[in-house]
């Protein structure tokens, strides 16, 4: 077992690379102008320039214009496209990129049917509901609700830190997580010490549970 980590909303190269260096999965951008997190597109592409072979570039939009988008993936090295908003599966596949769909958990959202109405998308993001905000709430929602969702790998987002972020794996058996206000000091401005910290966690809560079931306990 092996969670991976996206560190979501950097605006800056060092926290990039802070985040790389510590063995981060994937670096979230995004370009959705109202966002605190929103990046410039300048340093968004030297951030991007700058990542190691075997880390994503997530490109992350809400409600995204063709235009809009297309004019990042001329100027942006991105890997991987995430779509935060309304889209439907033809809006995010007609750029020929790998893509994440989100789903704002709120009562009655459904995870397994947004991924069947997305055949295409690489894994489904469980992120909390804000009827004003989409991303960053620092909330968090019923994790279990992640075991729901069996037809796409499940990322999970909304309040994440390295105090909680053992239990969001445990309790929802998700693919990966995804982190942004949970390692920050102000919006879009990481923290090394909370990335270092966060990701020390999830290892170790991986090793335990790998451990487990070399025993054959299943639990750690």
């Amino acid at each position: 077992m092996r969670t991976r980590i996206k560190i979501c909303g950097l605006t800056r190269p060092t926290d990039a690379r802070t985040a790389t260096d510590v063995g981060v999965d994937a670096l979230g951008l995004v370009f959705y102008r109202p966002s605190h997190r929103a990046v410039d597109m300048g340093v968004a592409a030297e951030i991007a320039a700058d990542v190691p072979a075997f880390t994503t570039v997530v490109g992350v939009f809400v409600n995204g214009s063709p235009q809009e988008i297309e004019e990042v993936l001329a100027k942006v090295r991105i890997t991987c496209l995430q779509f935060h908003g309304d889209e439907s599966a033809e809006d995010c596949e007609q750029y020929g990129i790998p893509y994440i769909k989100t789903v704002r958990m709120k009562d009655g959202s459904l995870p397994a049917e947004v991924a069947r109405s997305h055949p295409a998308a690489r894994a489904i993001l469980l992120d909390s509901y804000h009827p004003q905000q989409y991303g960053g709430t620092g909330e968090s929602f019923s994790w279990e609700r992640a075991r729901d969702c069996s037809e796409k790998p499940v990322v999970l987002a909304g309040g994440l830190t390295a105090q909680n972020v053992a239990e969001a794996i445990m309790l929802s058996d998700a693919f990966g997580v995804d982190v942004s206000t949970g390692v920050e000091t102000a919006p879009g401005i990481k923290d090394p010490r909370k990335i270092l910290d966060l990701v020390a966690v999830v290892r170790a809560c991986n090793h335990a549970v790998t451990a487990a079931l070399s025993r054959g306990t299943g639990t750690p």
